[in-house]
């Protein structure tokens, strides 16, 4: 699928004043000229930037290049079925991760989409399994993200 570069540069357009917007209320560090709103900022003048020169090179759409292109993989039923799996695992994630915990959704996640892309049965779950727990490691001990532990709670590192 393809968006006509008019589209991409407005929705970047949007994006880079919504962040602009967002880091305006980064409160102010006394004593400091650079604050936490200034990189944001920065990063939101330069992608609107990009977006106005997708706008300038794009132009109008005309019958040679229209506003949106499908692309051959939309013919697909196992690509389609893929797409709409991934939504929904995705939503799903959004919906149940504060109450199931990520690891627990992690590993639901994993052993619906080794499944769908044919991984053999008996490496499903232990796939599944290690490489949540590898995630969440990385996140929560490297990184020192708190990813939720849902119903999980009592047994927290």
């Amino acid at each position: 699928m393809k968006l006509h570069d008019t589209l991409s540069g407005l929705a970047l357009l949007v994006l880079a004043l919504l962040v602009a917007l967002n880091a305006s209320g980064f409160p102010e560090i006394p004593g400091q000229q650079i604050g936490p709103a200034v990189f944001p900022k920065v990063l939101a003048g330069l992608l609107a930037v990009c977006a106005l020169l997708l706008i300038v090179r794009g132009g109008l759409p005309n019958h040679a290049t229209p506003w949106l292109t499908l692309g051959e993989w939309l013919r697909s039923p196992t690509h389609r079925r893929n797409f709409l799996l991934t939504l929904g695992c995705l939503l799903f994630y959004v919906l149940a991760a504060e109450l199931l915990g990520f690891l627990l959704c992690g590993v639901l996640i994993l052993a619906v989409m080794f499944g769908a892309l044919a991984v053999k049965a008996s490496r499903i779950l232990p796939l599944a399994c290690g490489l949540t727990l590898l995630i969440h490691t990385l996140f929560y001990l490297g990184l020192r993200v708190p990813l939720p532990w849902g119903v999980l709670i009592p047994i927290q590192w």
